[in-house]
């Protein structure tokens, strides 16, 4: 279900929303890399809530695309790779769209309700958990159905939960915060029941 299966130019044509994501998120990091360039990128960019409240509200999203170093870049882009397929068939682009960014932006507001003026973050966490939570919205309105669907996500959404407290240096809000964001927008979109995904799940 969620093993790819596709080629590289597959991927590609059948995933154009997670192709892009993946692609800018990766440019940004790497772009990161080169000196005093990337220092000043990753400044401008970063969450600082202190700066949001005095109207840098900016941060909030390009924060989504800022990652803390090579583990954290991979973690989060193979977490796309691996989940964002099939939610982006499920929902269609714009929703899909709609569900990551929004769920992003929840995260980020979160953590400027939560957290001090000095707070400093960055990375797609929330955005990804948005994708967790908009999982977790078709199990909840269709819990009768799709087992396969249950069996995967239900353990991971509380999984990823549990280690969110667990971990150190982890935004606790911003993962909260994206996943509550895509379960409640997972609701209003998926009013029917998406079978076209799942037929050749059946």
């Amino acid at each position: 279900m969620f093993i790819r299966n596709e080629n590289f130019k597959q991927y590609i044509h059948s995933y154009p929303v997670v192709s892009t994501l993946l692609t800018i998120n990766l440019a940004i990091y790497i772009l990161t890399l080169i000196p005093k360039l990337g220092d000043e990128v990753f400044y401008f960019g970063m969450s600082i809530n202190g700066a949001i409240i005095q109207g840098e509200w900016w941060r909030i999203i390009t924060a989504m695309f800022l990652h803390g170093g090579f583990m954290h870049v991979l973690f989060n882009m193979f977490s796309l790779f691996l989940f964002g397929p099939e939610l982006e068939k499920m929902a269609g682009k714009t929703r899909f769209l709609a569900i990551y960014f929004l769920s992003g932006i929840g995260g980020g507001l979160a953590t400027v309700l939560t957290q001090d003026a000095i707070y400093k973050t960055v990375g797609a966490s929330g955005a990804l958990f948005g994708i967790f939570g908009a999982f977790g919205a078709i199990l909840y309105r269709y819990r009768h159905a799709m087992p396969q669907l249950r069996q995967i996500m239900l353990p991971l959404i509380v999984i990823s939960v549990i280690l969110t407290f667990l971990q150190s240096n982890v935004n606790a809000a911003s993962h909260i915060g994206g996943l509550a964001t895509g379960f409640v927008l997972g609701l209003f979109f998926f009013k029917r029941k998406p079978t076209v995904v799942w037929r050749n799940h059946a």
